[in-house]
């Protein structure tokens, strides 16, 4: 038992130790510990958020979502910005791209907007809690939790050992994806008058499933390309996405091919 616990404080001092410099002083980024206990704070207030609203009103967020919609629109757009010119004043190679490492400005640039996109994705659990405080539970599906609560933890070691390079390419598709979807709930939040305005929720699915099957195209390159980024990331990134790949593909199967089916 001893032993198994020396590996552990091991892997722990090494997870601490072997972080990229120049990002470790950030917010929740030297240790994993801030990041482990946001997650598990998530998954108690997933456990027991539908039990305290169980025999409550829902509660009416009208205003608070129409603001963190459209906040969110406004990051994802200043993320968006930062990745595309970031990457592009420093030549970044679409096919391979190894980590700057430097100080210098636009190498700092490119890692400040990581931590962005990664802060972003921890700001993204108020989804879920927006979800239960209006007892819109049938929307705390395997997907939703699955998805927002693993992205913390990929994008924490990003962040943490992998601050720029080819990993950029994620968050520029990502953050023009957020644009397009927190722009929907937003134009929703307003009111039932919108949905008119919104027949287009299928195509902002597919917009997502695109986004992942290009990343994996990406990364996939990436495994047999001479290029100086970890395999290990690449292997864990493919793997990722292609989870994503099929409970998206799960998702837009249910919720337009089996339920047009039926109206029909």
């Amino acid at each position: 038992m001893a032993s198994e616990w020396e590996k552990l404080e091991s892997f722990h001092r090494w997870t601490l130790e072997n972080g990229d410099k120049r990002t470790d002083p950030w917010l929740l980024v030297y240790s994993p510990m801030p990041v482990i206990c946001i997650f598990l704070f998530y998954l108690g207030v997933i456990w027991i958020g539908p039990r305290l609203m169980k025999n409550r009103e829902p509660v009416d967020l009208k205003v608070v979502l129409i603001v963190y919609n459209f906040a969110m629109v406004l990051l994802s757009v200043y993320m968006f910005h930062e990745f595309l010119m970031s990457s592009w004043l420093a030549n970044y190679s679409y096919l391979c791209q190894p980590v700057d490492y430097s100080t210098n400005p636009l190498a700092m640039r490119m890692a400040s907007v990581c931590w962005w996109f990664f802060f972003s994705k921890v700001i993204e659990l108020s989804d879920t809690i927006f979800f239960i405080l209006r007892k819109k539970n049938n929307q705390l599906t395997f997907l939703h939790v699955y998805h927002h609560g693993t992205m913390i933890f990929n994008w924490w070691a990003g962040v943490k050992y992998l601050a720029g390079g080819q990993s950029f390419f994620i968050g520029l598709l990502n953050t023009f994806v957020h644009i397009v979807m927190y722009s929907y709930y937003g134009l929703a939040a307003l009111g039932p008058h919108m949905q008119k305005y919104l027949w287009w929720k299928r195509y902002l699915t597919s917009l997502q499933l695109l986004q992942f099957v290009l990343l994996t195209i990406h990364t996939t390159y990436n495994l047999y390309a001479d290029c100086d980024f970890p395999d290990a990331m690449n292997i864990v990134v493919c793997t990722y996405l292609l989870s994503l790949i099929v409970l998206f593909s799960n998702f837009y199967y249910q919720s337009y091919v089996t339920r047009k089916s039926k109206k029909s």
